[in-house]
């Protein structure tokens, strides 16, 4: 054991770290790293019971190692490991998921062993180009690939995207009946226990992994639980926590049980598309992006890997439905009996939205969006055609889009109830009064801009302002840390015209600046010519509350255009719109 201590702070806690090996199945063996006493893990977890990072060695006659290790446990988890192997003897290092408790030790395994090829889904691979910053070798592997190590180690892999990243593969060892899945059916429990020997200790770690985590994407578990049902399966090897197998089955039960239960009144948008196709993978990231926005779900579905029951479920029950044109070969409706049976299932009460994928031979997209259109479906955004390779405006064209969707889902088929006026707790917050502005933002090729009046001075030294910025905002995606944006302060004498055009539905991708005077700010964003003063600042952080962002932006210039104007005031009646 290694106890990590603070000399300079001898009455802190020590930190124990711990490592825990054994062999799992002939030839395969856990590296289990105890984390004792970690108390938080990201902004979801107040953890009780610590947790740990489980990898995995299979020995065939080629040796492939399933995930790594925290960087924490560095010194501890290399050591063990090149006792056991020598690293010209790694063939492959599977990647179920990238995020760096799993994958923290990527950069050291490639130091260690520079020939190995690295496996997983196409996203995280292009997540660990983004983190080793190194070429390497690699391997994109989907549902139905399969890498055989040799006696009898026949891998077979599982795309589960969403769980809880777009990257999450499992892998399924139909030699050992072994099913890895990293972060699924794990929970944040650290004990000796290799196993899950004691159900009553886990439940509620493991209840309360799932809420967090996998709760949000319930219909995505459903479709992996379909998946893996065709496999025998004697043990799930989790990314942390024990081992299940002494309940295994009861535990993806109750995955099914809570996803089936989630997903009954659930609105979600089913989205299609080829994968590996012309530029699919962005538009649908970007698409996506734009839908969650608005709090409203996505299930996206490669039509290279869906079957058709599968399809026709999702069409059935989903609200929206966004669909990538395929390559030309695929003879749309007739031969390709995906987009046949979304066509076949689709009612009017959906809203739909097309896209191009830039791959080359696009089907027409036209004569699909009139099919719809007979159906009665609800064009929720116009198609967006891809003759280009895709860049920063393509990107923001396509997450406008998905807003759209998303909020016209909200609208037509949430029926939030209206707006009252009767509660007095309404009409006292309302009696908070707010300036009206502009702000607006530029980053490359993309600007934006929305009207505020949840605006704040927020500090002194130095000198910063908060305003509350919606999440499904366009200009959401321009105010990271780090990013520039202009506070234009309108006046009270002449704010109208601004308020009108700023207020107006532009279409995804328009200009919002069309017809307005502006000229450019030290950081690049456009200033208002009739606005009564301005502010440049930069995002220094942003603080989530629930439905809106607070962005707090530090002022590093500014200027008044008339000393004598007043700033216009917005008065409300009540606090529950703005």
């Amino acid at each position: 054991m290694v106890a990590l201590v603070d000399s300079q702070q001898s009455l802190r806690p020590q930190r124990r770290l711990t490592l825990q090996t054994a062999e799992i199945a002939p030839d395969s063996f856990a590296i289990r790293c105890l984390d004792w006493d970690r108390d938080r893990f990201d902004i979801e977890f107040d953890l009780q019971n610590g947790t740990t990072y489980n990898s995995f060695l299979i020995r065939g006659d080629q040796l492939a190692l399933i995930d790594t290790s925290h960087r924490k446990f560095r010194e501890l988890y290399l050591d063990y490991l090149f006792q056991q192997v020598d690293p010209a003897e790694l063939s492959y290092l599977i990647v179920n998921h990238t995020e760096p408790d799993h994958s923290g030790l990527v950069e050291e395994i490639l130091d260690w062993a520079p020939h190995i090829t690295v496996v997983g889904s196409k996203v995280a691979i292009q997540f660990l180009e983004n983190m080793v910053h190194r070429p390497f070798t690699s391997m994109v592997v989907k549902s139905g690939h399969q890498l055989d190590l040799g006696r009898g180690h026949e891998l077979e892999f599982v795309s589960a995207p969403n769980l809880h990243w777009p990257d999450t593969i499992f892998t399924y060892d139909a030699g050992t009946n072994v099913l890895y899945t990293c972060d699924v059916f794990g929970m944040h429990y650290c004990n000796d226990f290799l196993y899950d020997e004691v159900p009553d200790l886990m439940e509620a770690d493991f209840q309360y992994y799932y809420d967090c985590l996998m709760g949000p994407n319930a219909r995505s578990v459903l479709m992996a639980l379909k998946r893996i049902d065709k496999f025998s399966v004697d043990l799930i090897a989790t990314g942390h926590g024990p081992l299940l197998q002494h309940h295994r089955a009861d535990w993806v039960e109750r995955y099914r049980d809570w996803s089936q239960n989630q997903t009954q009144s659930e609105t979600f948008v089913a989205l299609f598309y080829r994968d590996e196709y012309g530029y699919s993978d962005r538009i649908v990231r970007a698409i996506a992006d734009g839908i969650a926005k608005t709090g409203v779900a996505v299930e996206l579905v490669d039509l290279t890997v869906a079957d058709s029951h599968e399809v026709r479920e999702l069409v059935k029950y989903a609200a929206g439905l966004v669909i990538g044109m395929p390559p030309q070969t695929d003879q749309i409706a007739a031969a390709h009996p995906g987009l046949s049976t979304i066509l076949a299932t689709a009612t009017s009460r959906q809203a739909i939205g097309l896209f191009e994928t830039g791959g080359g031979q696009d089907e027409p997209i036209y004569p699909l969006r009139n099919q719809f259109r007979e159906i009665g479906l609800t064009e929720a955004f116009p198609p967006i055609l891809i003759k280009t390779a895709p860049n920063e405006a393509t990107d923001q064209l396509c997450d406008e889009a998905g807003t759209d969707l998303g909020q016209w889902l909200i609208q037509n088929q949430m029926k939030k109830p209206g707006k009252s006026l009767d509660s007095d707790l309404d009409r006292a917050l309302g009696r908070i009064s707010n300036g009206l502005y502009i702000v607006t933002a530029k980053k490359n090729d993309v600007s934006s801009a929305m009207l505020a009046s949840w605006v704040i001075q927020a500090s002194l030294n130095p000198l910063g302002v908060a305003i509350a910025v919606s999440k499904d905002r366009a200009i959401e995606s321009l105010l990271h840390v780090g990013d520039c944006f202009v506070l234009n302060v309108l006046e009270e004498a002449r704010y109208q015209p601004l308020m009108r055009h700023f207020l107006k539905r532009f279409p995804p991708g328009a200009d919002r600046f069309a017809g307005v005077e502006t000229y450019t700010a030290f950081n690049g964003s456009p200033i208002l010519a009739e606005s009564l003063a301005y502010m440049e600042c930069e995002v220094t952080s942003r603080l989530d509350c629930s439905d809106h962002w607070i962005v707090y932006g530090t002022v590093q210039t500014g200027r008044v255009a008339k000393r004598d104007g007043l700033t216009a005031v917005h008065h409300r009646k009540a606090g529950n719109h703005y």
